[in-house]
């Protein structure tokens, strides 16, 4: 492992006027001066989300915070934390950014959250940072891959999943060792999701070694334009930044366009069950879709996190559909627990930001966070994985990186296992 690197193993809401937002602002603050924070009583503790529940972007992401409600309603019914109860409030941001801030704000400001967990979005997410960071809100496991490791300008803000250049690095390194005549080629989200991954593809293959290189944006579903570009290119291998709707819509436009490529995709839009579920009859077209993950695969039923996951969803969750964003969700879960088990029974804004920093954070990722004073950006690695016959299956060694120019190295910790009960101690 190089030096240079971090130890690793370790309901709709209607936009409100701005008069009300205006209104709400002067209530906003952190801990009070007796140190009691928003949203924690004796005996429950109130967070909130924002998740797009409808829109461009549900098709999978909307089955996520149900499923963190099933993991926090598994821990309620065996006490909760600390004595304490803890309530979810999710609300439908759309995949708006407009939309977002208005819900965010109600959540802080009207709500009084203790934090916002997950919010979902990179888009969306964005335009919170600044508002939660003068209202001193936790902002933890951000739903998205893009710069939150920023602890000097957003101290209150801790993503979650591998960054998006982190991904696409060791998609770049298994293209360069397994494809390297095919001419390789890019479709992204046109933000900061897509930038940054076409970063992580340069910086390892050189901006020579991507020749075509498309965007798309949420609110134009015809992507046949940039599908005809990538055809007439050439390309042979194409890398996705996309949510899962744009990625069924790659592939089955690609598809209508006699267009075959080699498809690699971030874990953002590559839950086979989703992407499968988008395309409907055409979802043989997926047959070695090739993705990376940091997580465990919903397909490996002989993972203890799988185990436990699946018996909390048929408990807590109607059981629904076992998907990738049904463990993404229930991993978020798992790590907010951890988080207040660690902060204790005095628990305060503060103390949980302390928590945070601690680096004593760890679950079911396949490799470790890498949070600290200094980094506030998840998990730092991922594996490549395969659509064969109707499954994701992992394969080849786990990586660790950064967004940096670190080298991708393999990642050689033991996994860590859940604990007795599937609830996690101090």
């Amino acid at each position: 492992m190089s030096s240079s690197l971090p130890s690793l193993r370790r309901s709709v809401t209607a936009v409100a006027s701005l008069s009300l937002i205006g209104a709400l602002a002067a209530c906003g603050g952190g801990d009070d001066a007796s140190g009691t924070s928003p949203g924690v009583t004796k005996d429950s503790i109130l967070i909130g989300t924002h998740h797009p529940l409808t829109g461009p972007a549900a098709a999978g992401y909307s089955t996520i915070s149900p499923a963190t409600k099933a993991y926090f309603d598994y821990v309620n019914a065996q006490g909760g934390v600390h004595g304490r109860t803890i309530t979810y409030k999710v609300e439908d941001d759309g995949y708006n950014p407009a939309n977002t801030q208005t819900v965010v704000r109600e959540l802080v400001l009207k709500d009084k959250v203790f934090a916002i967990v997950n919010g979902l979005g990179t888009p969306t997410h964005t335009g919170v940072l600044d508002f939660l960071k003068t209202n001193k809100v936790p902002d933890l496991f951000v739903a998205s891959g893009s710069r939150w490791n920023q602890p000097e300008k957003y101290p209150t803000t801790f993503g979650f999943q591998a960054d998006y250049t982190t991904e696409t690095k060791v998609q770049a390194t298994y293209i360069k060792e397994n494809l390297a005549e095919k001419k390789v080629c890019f479709l992204g989200q046109d933000d900061d999701f897509g930038e940054d991954a076409l970063k992580g593809l340069t910086q390892v293959l050189g901006e020579e070694g991507v020749a075509e290189r498309q965007k798309y944006v949420t609110s134009n579903t015809n992507v046949a334009p940039q599908i005809g570009k990538l055809k007439a290119a050439g390309c042979e291998v194409v890398s996705l930044a996309t949510v899962p709707g744009f990625t069924a819509l790659a592939v089955g436009t690609a598809a209508r366009l006699k267009f075959a490529p080699q498809w690699i995709s971030t874990s953002v839009g590559a839950d086979y069950t989703t992407v499968a579920g988008a395309l409907g009859d055409a979802a043989p077209l997926l047959e070695g879709f090739l993705s990376t993950n940091y997580l465990p695969s919903q397909f490996d039923d002989e993972n203890p996190w799988i185990q436990l996951f699946k018996k909390i969803n048929a408990e807590h969750n109607d059981d629904a559909p076992f998907t990738g964003n049904t463990v993404y969700g229930m991993t978020v879960g798992y790590l907010f627990v951890q988080a207040l088990e660690q902060s204790g029974e005095d628990l305060t804004r503060e103390s949980l930001l302390e928590t945070m920093t601690s680096g004593n954070l760890d679950g079911p990722g396949l490799t470790g966070l890498r949070f600290s004073k200094d980094d506030h950006s998840g998990y730092g690695g991922a594996q490549m994985a395969k659509v064969t016959g109707g499954t994701q299956d992992y394969f080849g060694p786990v990586y660790a990186t950064d967004d940096t120019d670190s080298p991708v190295e393999e990642y050689t910790e033991a996994a860590t296992v859940p604990p007795t009960g599937g609830i996690p101690t101090e």
